[in-house]
């Protein structure tokens, strides 16, 4: 593929963050979060990384999961929301593979199940983010049905918290869990990546690291690398083409950019065909040759503008970094309205990968 725009991923990076959050963690396991295809870092690349670090994986689907199995990853393996039917069901102790419950249909479906070997529930209790899991009040009986079951092993409890990277925070949601986890007698999850980073009263026994694994910050407040992390993802592309503006001339659809002065601007073969947001706000931060510089008018589906007024060295081959170690993507995703979660998993399967270290 000739057309100049890549996906660099640094797996020593990714190394560097477990670890990173191994140290700030007091939870005994971490299982790293890897769903959404490792957020955009590949699935079966990121746990290959991570085999002697992890002591778990955590990821939505049945068929990630089988693939991990079948390519060797031999440690535990949660599947985050469960199974999906009774065929699922069916089949994840036959893989060694474990899953939230979180419904009473799951139950059901796990009581008609056969396996060679247990499933290792994880009970989900719905502590306030209301989307999945029991209510406080019916973890008790969700748990005796499936301590009930010969073919389930209930293997932890846990939750997922709403505020834990803002001021809102976790005590409400802590305080409506905490009395359950402990009445269950099971280990507990309820740690996300920021919760690990700022509650350590809510660690519990297995933490569940997701974002920082890739380097960038839960928080508003600070970027991946303020808090220490590498960012793992870089996605550059190349100037194909420079034009020169006066006062008054437009770029790009909608004329959404009006030049008060004498431009040059550089044209990246990126656009939101290829994950970039549409949605970017003029003056988005890029880096030309290593050297700062900004977005100048709308995206477009296969191609953005960059401003090289004041790069005279820069041309056409230039590399223009659209996130990464020099273009912090926490502030990317600032300026199109929206996180750095969603533009790592949303970069598109045209765009040629590459694996560092």
């Amino acid at each position: 593929m000739t057309r100049p725009i890549r996906l660099e991923i640094s797996l020593s990076a990714i190394r560097h963050n477990f670890l990173f959050t191994r140290q700030h963690a007091q939870a005994r396991k971490l299982f790293a979060v890897i769903k959404a295809d490792a957020y955009g870092h590949g699935v079966l690349d990121t746990a290959k990384t991570l085999a002697d670090l992890a002591d778990g994986f955590a990821l939505l689907n049945f068929e990630d999961a089988a693939r991990l199995r079948d390519a060797g990853i031999d440690q535990p393996i949660v599947l985050l929301e469960g199974p999906f039917d009774a065929a699922e069901a069916a089949v994840m102790g036959g893989y060694r593979i474990g899953g939230a419950v979180h419904s009473q249909e799951q139950i059901a479906w796990l009581a008609k199940g056969s396996a060679e070997r247990p499933v290792e529930a994880w009970l989900k209790v719905n502590s306030g983010m209301n989307r999945l899991g029991f209510r406080p009040q019916q973890a008790h009986d969700a748990l005796a049905s499936l301590r009930a079951l010969p073919m389930v092993r209930p293997a932890a409890i846990m939750t997922h918290f709403a505020s834990a990277d803002d001021d809102y925070g976790v005590a409400e949601q802590w305080a409506n869990f905490a009395p359950i986890a402990a009445q269950s007698g099971l280990p507990v999850s309820a740690a996300n990546s920021a919760a690990l980073l700022r509650h350590p009263h809510t660690h519990g026994d297995i933490g569940r690291p997701g974002i920082v694994l890739y380097g960038a910050s839960p928080f508003e407040d600070a970027t991946g690398a303020e808090l220490g992390l590498k960012p793992a993802m870089t996605l550059s592309a190349d100037i194909i083409g420079v034009q020169q503006l006066q006062a008054g001339d437009a770029v790009g659809y909608g004329r959404r950019f009006i030049a008060d002065r004498p431009m040059r601007i550089g044209i990246a073969a990126c656009g939101y065909a290829d994950g970039y947001p549409r949605i970017a706000a003029n003056g988005t931060p890029v880096a030309v040759d290593g050297k700062a510089s900004a977005t100048v008018g709308r995206v477009s589906m296969d191609m953005l503008a960059v401003d090289l007024s004041h790069l005279p060295q820069a041309g056409i081959g230039s590399r223009v970094e659209l996130w990464g170690p020099q273009v912090p993507i926490e502030k990317v995703a600032a300026c199109a309205g929206t996180i750095s979660y969603e533009l790592m998993s949303a970069v598109m399967p045209r765009v040629p990968r590459r694996l560092k270290d």
